[in-house]
């Protein structure tokens, strides 16, 4: 096996537990994040429905002009403006973060911080 299949299942094991403490619900639904090796995407889930109450990504077109140009932790900061305005404007300001396995650092504390500052409280 290769350097990047343990390195995967080693982020899959890390998440596996930080989703057995942080559970999304219809007070507090969790933001997901993933983070490829191009792109960044967040999810609000509620995990009791297991419904996705709204997404936001670098691949969204409304968002896909401004990305164009930017580093990766600038495109995580648009994304993370983008997911705290999709969320507060359907009423969700508290969520549980769920940082998917990765370091909270470089593109996920940037897109956290981004969505902390457009209104989100975690």
């Amino acid at each position: 096996m290769g350097k990047t299949v343990n390195s995967r299942m080693a982020r899959v094991r890390r998440h596996m537990r930080v989703r057995n403490r942080v559970r999304g619900n219809a007070d507090r639904p969790r933001l997901d994040v993933f983070r490829s090796a191009n792109h960044v995407y967040a999810q609000i889930i509620d995990d009791n429905r297991g419904f996705t109450l709204a997404a936001s990504s670098t691949l969204d077109p409304e968002i896909k002009t401004e990305v164009e140009g930017k580093t990766k932790v600038g495109c995580a900061q648009i994304v993370g403006t983008s997911i705290a305005k999709k969320a507060t404007d359907k009423g969700i300001y508290l969520v549980a973060f769920d940082r998917g396995g990765y370091k909270y650092h470089g593109r996920v504390k940037a897109l956290a911080d981004a969505a902390r500052e457009g209104g989100l409280v975690f």
